[in-house]
């Protein structure tokens, strides 16, 4: 689902105006990127848990040249299913999996 969609869905399920729909989707991801920016994760209870990861820093390879190259510590965003999200998922039959979103 995209911004465009869910703002869409919240316009349908809501009957608000696009404009205020938007405004709504918008402050909900300005606030979740504002708590990642003071170190913060934030909690939706029935989808789930955003929180930061350290990442420490590695000596990895270019792949194009095989140099070594130094990469630096950085904190990367992480996502945790709650059980209810979770129990939805795992109810889903096979074939209503988009493939092209799965990593292999």
């Amino acid at each position: 689902m995209t911004r465009s969609q869910l703002i869409e869905e919240v316009v349908r399920r809501c009957n608000l105006a696009t404009p205020t729909a938007e405004a709504v989707v918008r402050a909900i991801f300005d606030s979740m990127a504002e708590a990642f920016g003071r170190g913060d994760g934030v909690e939706l209870r029935g989808l789930g848990s955003f929180t930061l990861r350290e990442r420490p820093a590695y000596r990895g390879r270019n792949p194009r040249t095989g140099d070594a190259v130094d990469v630096t510590p950085r904190r990367v965003p992480h996502f945790k299913p709650g059980r209810p999200l979770r129990a939805r998922i795992e109810a889903l039959p096979p074939a209503t999996v988009d493939r092209a979103t799965r990593r292999g």
